[in-house]
């Protein structure tokens, strides 16, 4: 049995690797991104703040990537300007995301917490498989999901909401819960080209986070935040661990909560008929074949 992620990180390279981290213009993406790089990556980031990401893009030394995930069409232009600057992807970080007022539908028509934590990623990752597929070894792709599971309900029919009501933090959840079962997707569909998937909560993290939800935000914005969250950087160790362990068998389709391997699960989150029904009704949403 190979040995799994851990904090101690210091001496790993990531010399002649290429890593694509969404979600980086701030926080645990932006975190990650620098720290990646600080080991030898080539580390392309992304984000939907131009003036955020720019200063993330010149510390890791590449050009920022700007796409809102909120917008399909620009996350297709993303796959496309990704593949222009690099012929592979040894590492994809899929950490965009966050908790978004329902009733605040994308450029899509999509419920937000659906499409932004869930089908564009899923979007995004299947764009770029020709580049994980030509990654010199294996491929990893992580994607950030969250404790939050435990509160999401996957309803194949309603994906959308439209013949529910969707509730915030449910529906949060729901879309980290949509994480898990998409590395459990990419796991049994992808195994045959050397592409590896995990997913991993970070912990609570107190960066900006809930920014685009009332509620959340306003919890994350008060003196308590100090002392119910923890650091960037705390919160970054485990993406972090995960991209310098690479792809291993032991780690592919499981779930982190931290560096704790195999962590809480909603119990949909095993669920065959749901993984397989997720992926292709996703796929269909997007127009992928």
């Amino acid at each position: 049995m190979s040995e799994q992620p851990s904090e101690q990180t210091e001496e790993k390279s990531m010399a002649g690797r290429t890593v694509l981290v969404t979600g980086a213009s701030d926080g645990i993406g932006a975190e990650t991104a620098r720290t990646l790089a600080g080991h030898g990556a080539t580390v392309l980031v992304t984000g939907r703040s131009a003036e955020k990401l720019r200063p993330v893009a010149e510390a890791v030394g590449t050009e920022p990537l700007v796409a809102d995930f909120a917008r399909l069409d620009d996350v297709r232009r993303l796959a496309a300007e990704v593949a222009e600057r690099t012929e592979s992807i040894d590492v994809l970080m899929n950490n965009a995301g966050g908790t978004f007022a329902p009733s605040k539908k994308t450029a899509d028509g999509h419920e937000p917490n659906f499409q932004i934590n869930h089908l564009a990623p899923f979007l995004l990752t299947n764009l770029l498989h020709p580049l994980l597929t030509a990654a010199p070894d294996s491929a990893l792709v992580v994607n950030t999901s969250s404790i939050a599971n435990l509160g999401g309900k996957i309803v194949l029919d309603d994906l959308d909401y439209e013949n529910r009501r969707a509730i915030e933090f449910v529906a949060y959840g729901t879309g980290k819960l949509m994480n898990i079962l998409f590395t459990r997707g990419i796991t049994q569909r992808w195994s045959d080209d050397n592409i590896c998937a995990s997913a991993v909560h970070p912990g609570p993290v107190g960066s900006s986070f809930g920014r685009d939800s009332w509620i959340v935000g306003l919890a994350y914005r008060t003196p308590l935040k100090r002392f119910a969250t923890i650091s960037v950087e705390d919160g970054a160790a485990p993406l972090i661990a995960l991209a310098l362990h690479g792809p291993d068998p032991e780690i592919n389709g499981r779930y982190f909560s931290r560096f704790s391997i195999d962590g809480r699960e909603n119990k949909q989150a095993h669920d065959q008929a749901l993984i397989d029904g997720l992926w292709e009704r996703s796929a269909a949403l997007v127009g992928l074949g």
